[in-house]
């Protein structure tokens, strides 16, 4: 059975420098995220991953967010050229630990793309067009996983971040969504399972098998995956969340 990699990175004690987007900027309890984080961590080993966890990088307030630098499917490695400028010199270190486990390609200028806009759903992957990943990023991407087989879908985001701020792939052809801040029609043909409408921000959720992991401040949401049949485990992430983290956000995981 293939082994499950989690690739985490320290939380920056220069967080609070982190871009912002749709959040107005709040103070970060560093300590705290610190341990938020750690027990994150914890959490991806008992669900049974393997984890490499990359040290902090001081000059680097966002670089925690492992998950946006990188696309990584079953053939290959897409290293990203992320939308914040403040951001790119984040994916070479992540790439440097990739190159071990996959071959890699690379988004190149003009292109911007964010780990943060794509779900995977098997061989398709929607990507959301953003305010972090243009058309040019999109084509970039579907370009380097056509000989793979992979579909590539545009999806138009507002109101949020990424598109995985507003959708999570739950398998079975089923999305958890937010449907204010995607549009949903090019999700045709998949079950749209909604979040409670005062949970706005809790479509974005961290599966690993038959466990879903949600943010603890999203007790409704975990009431309708618990209904579906999920194991849930509920993690306080929200000093991250001041940083417009998601509970995918922290963490790139794959076999």
């Amino acid at each position: 059975m293939p082994m499950l990699t989690a690739i985490t990175r320290a939380v920056s004690p220069t967080i609070n420098r982190c871009e912002l987007s749709f959040r107005e900027r709040q103070a970060i309890d560093v300590p705290r995220a610190e341990m938020q984080h750690r027990r994150y961590e914890a959490c991806l080993q008992e669900l049974g991953a393997r984890l490499i966890s990359l040290p902090a990088e001081p000059d680097l307030p966002d670089a925690v967010f492992v998950e946006d630098p990188a696309v990584v499917v079953d053939e290959l490695a897409v290293i990203a050229r992320l939308g914040a400028e403040s951001r790119r010199p984040e994916a070479q270190s992540l790439a440097d630990v990739l190159r071990q486990f996959r071959p890699l390609r690379w988004i190149e200028a003009p292109a911007t793309l964010e780990g943060g806009d794509v779900v995977r759903a098997g061989k398709t992957l929607f990507v959301g067009a953003s305010g972090r990943t243009n058309g040019a990023g999109v084509e970039q991407l579907a370009e380097a996983l056509r000989l793979p087989g992979y579909t590539v879908k545009p999806v138009d985001v507002r109101g949020c971040l990424h598109l995985k701020s507003a959708c999570s792939y739950l398998g079975d052809r089923t999305m958890l969504v937010n449907r204010e801040w995607a549009d949903c029609g090019v999700l045709e043909g998949y079950r749209l399972v909604d979040v409670p409408p005062d949970e706005p921000e809790a479509a974005n959720v961290l599966t690993i098998g038959r466990t879903a992991i949600v943010a603890d401040c999203f007790p409704g949401t975990a009431r309708i995956l618990e209904g579906m049949g999920w194991c849930v485990k509920m993690l306080d992430n929200s000093e991250l969340m001041k940083a417009e983290a998601g509970m995918t956000c922290s963490s790139l995981v794959f076999e």
